[in-house]
């Protein structure tokens, strides 16, 4: 992996490129055109150097990837220890990581794929443990509860990104469950449906479901609870 291998020896020419000015590269052409666009060919290109010069500084694709996703890691802002109030440290951690994801929409699904275990990643993972500490839970239900809590965030900027870009999907869906709920066939979804009341703003939506699921990663494990 790429944290294995050292930056630089240290002898020879100063190097002209380095990880960070590659990977910010990178990310300029993901947040412009999406992922599959991003190749070492144009990476190359839009620092003015050759292709195979940049093999290197990362000598493959999935280490590029890696670079990418602990360059967009860098962007949380934490503090030097937490506050001590577990949801405020965790509900604030979560609108960082969503300030994240919507600046650079190829993320989510990268880090569903790929997770991000760099040295700004560590961090990040590094905090939320700490800022879990007052739950008393032990650090492997920790390192689960991140996992949920990141997952949630990474799917709910996955549901924006599909409801930005395919309105006139969303308006068949509405349409297809309408037509479902009102058939007799699902009468839960029909009083779902009766009771939802009008679209909820997203971060009013995002706010109210991380409740929920703080409520649930901080909540102690069955097998740990007294009769």
């Amino acid at each position: 992996m790429i944290w294995l291998r050292p930056e630089r020896t240290g002898r020879g020419p100063r190097p002209a490129h380095s990880r960070d000015s590659i990977a910010a590269a990178a990310i300029g052409i993901a947040d412009a055109e999406g992922l599959d666009a991003v190749s070492m060919r144009r990476v190359a290109a839009a620092l003015g150097a050759g292709t195979m010069s940049l093999y290197n500084y990362v000598p493959k694709k999935e280490h590029l990837l890696d670079l990418m996703l602990d360059a967009a890691a860098a962007e949380y802002r934490l503090p030097a220890e937490p506050s001590g109030d577990v949801r405020a440290d965790l509900t604030e951690l979560a609108h960082q990581q969503l300030a994240i994801f919507r600046r650079h929409p190829w993320v989510p699904a990268l880090v569903l794929a790929r997770p991000g275990i760099g040295p700004n990643a560590l961090r990040y993972t590094d905090h939320f443990l700490a800022a879990t500490a007052p739950t008393g839970l032990d650090g492997g239900t920790r390192m689960e509860a991140m996992a949920l809590f990141n997952g949630f965030v990474c799917q709910f900027a996955q549901y924006e990104q599909t409801a930005a870009a395919g309105a006139k999907w969303q308006a068949e869906l509405a349409g297809y469950l309408g037509r479902a709920a009102m058939s007799g066939d699902y009468p839960h979804l029909a009083q779902a449906f009766a009771t939802a009341g009008p679209p909820a703003d997203p971060d009013k939506a995002f706010d109210r479901t991380l409740h929920r699921v703080l409520s649930a990663v901080l909540a102690p494990a069955e097998e740990d609870r007294g009769p």
